[in-house]
């Protein structure tokens, strides 16, 4: 079967309230896949960010960002009042997130919230905490403990809660029982709201691709918790960190600052965390992207400490172990492998092993940097299990990238579509007809790209901070106009799906 979707991440819709978020805007959007003749909606992890503002640097892999509860749907159920969200400064520019103003208004507002919601008397709630309490236990007095330590990373705390000793766990959940139950509160809040999305969207025949990525943060609840997990040491401080080597796009490779994985004691419970992890996403998802897929074969490590990744090494990771117990465990389930970046031939091995599409970014195809493996990445060449994208979260736009490729790789995209006449300004769409008609079975395209936008319209440029994550669609920005001309294509090179 041919199908095919729109990335767009939550935080990018339009809202009233600062950032896009499970209110009627989502809604729409799934109305508007239907319309369009899709079959998915591919969306950035949903998990709660931290400094960077990066959905890939959660505080915890399981807790839902609480940016995303509707403040609407608060306001329906009479915890809140319009006057009082519209009181709040959420930011002045619609087209941005200013997300130092959802910090500080939109934290107050949810804490209104659950301090009128007689949320202990809710036996939803109560059953809520009973089925998450392997994670959400932790996570929320992490969060409450964080707080009362002026945010600072959880091994700056003293030892003995950084450590976990009994007495003063005992202590900080007593001590800060309300404000555990208010984070407990907002994952209640998140999920209850994110899966009545998810069921709107599947009753409509939209699947939803979630995105988790392969490390969690170290300033995470996952870390605190769990230290056995990863490669620290006896002071629960990281040996080495995740990045990846240098090569022609970053002279001094990056330093992601993840832990590690100690392999061997994830084998040893018999993968016991990833099983748990996996199958929490594909609770809340239909298809799971799994970021950096590479890092199940090999693993670049770089020492604690280093500003660059220059003294880094590669190590093995566990391989197709990991799947196949995931098989046994979990069933057969539907994963996309992100399998971009450096890829030798035993990360191809093992996509193929695995059986998962791996990705085509077809931004990737004209590199006269990298002539060595552009070639897998032209269309002719695309194998069917594949899921091609024009460009992912992580890329320019079509037409920023257009615009500011060289010469000499312009000529070889014209080359390539045999098409010297089209404007510049709408070489988008030939670009897309390119990668939808190919034989992957799957085609996302970021929404950006459906709209023609330039660079400011990026929504991430790896290595930099300040400026990313922040792009946002302006309300009836995607017209009927545009709905309709993404149905032809849709329809033309036999991608449509069949909705209910």
């Amino acid at each position: 079967m041919r199908e095919c979707g729109i990335l767009l991440p939550v935080s990018s819709l339009p809202s009233e309230y600062g950032i896009g978020c499970f209110s009627k805007s989502a809604y729409e959007f799934v109305d508007q896949l239907v319309q369009a003749e899709q079959r998915y909606w591919q969306i950035l992890p949903l998990g709660q960010t931290s400094h960077g503002d990066s959905p890939y640097q959660s505080f915890s892999t399981f807790a839902g960002n609480p940016y995303f509860i509707s403040l609407e749907a608060l306001i329906e159920e009479g915890v809140l009042t319009k006057e009082e969200c519209d009181a709040v400064d959420m930011g002045s520019d619609p087209r941005t997130v200013d997300y130092a103003a959802m910090y500080e208004g939109r934290y107050p507002l949810l804490r209104k919230a659950y301090e009128r919601s007689k949320i202990a008397e809710n036996p939803d709630f109560i059953r809520f905490q009973e089925e998450n309490a392997w994670w959400l236990d932790d996570y929320a007095l992490f969060m409450a403990v964080k707080k009362k330590m002026d945010n600072v990373s959880w091994d700056k705390w003293p030892e003995d809660i950084r450590k976990h000793y009994g007495y003063a766990m005992d202590y900080y959940r007593k001590e800060l029982y309300f404000d555990v139950e208010f984070y407990k509160y907002l994952q209640f809040k998140f999920m209850e709201q994110w899966m009545a999305l998810k069921s709107y969207a599947n009753q409509k025949g939209i699947r939803i691709i979630g995105d988790i990525p392969i490390y969690v943060a170290f300033d995470s609840a996952d870390t605190w918790a769990n230290p056995q997990l990863f490669q620290l040491d006896e002071n629960n401080l990281p040996i080495a960190i995740a990045g990846c080597p240098p090569d022609g796009f970053a002279a001094d490779g990056q330093v992601w600052g993840n832990p590690l994985y100690r392999w061997d004691y994830h084998r040893h419970t018999g993968y016991d965390w990833w099983m748990s992890r996996l199958s929490y996403c594909f609770r809340i998802y239909d298809v799971v992207r799994i970021d950096h897929f590479r890092g199940f074969d090999e693993y670049y490590s770089i020492p604690y400490g280093e500003k660059t990744a220059r003294n880094g090494h590669w190590e093995k990771g566990p391989g197709i172990e990991l799947f196949h117990v995931m098989k046994s465990r979990l069933g057969e389930k539907e994963v996309i492998a992100e399998d971009l970046g450096y890829v030798t031939d035993a990360v191809r091995q093992l996509v193929r092993d695995s059986g998962f599409p791996g990705m085509k970014v077809l931004e990737f195809a004209f590199d006269s940097r990298d002539t060595g493996s552009a070639s897998d990445y032209l269309p002719h060449n695309y194998p069917t299990n594949s899921v091609v994208y024009t460009g992912t979260h992580d890329n320019e736009t079509l037409a920023g990238w257009y615009q500011n490729i060289s010469d000499e790789e312009r000529a070889m995209v014209r080359r390539y579509l045999h098409n010297d006449h089209t404007p510049d300004e709408e070489l988008n769409w030939e670009i897309i007809y390119l990668v939808m008609q190919s034989v992957a079975r799957m085609c996302i395209i970021p929404i950006q790209d459906y709209l023609g936008y330039g660079n400011e319209a990026r929504m991430n440029q790896p290595s930099t901070l300040g400026k990313n994550w922040k792009w946002r669609l302006l309300p009836g920005e995607i017209t009927d106009e545009l709905l309709a001309k993404i149905e032809d294509v849709t329809e033309l090179y036999g991608r449509k799906a069949w909705h209910k």
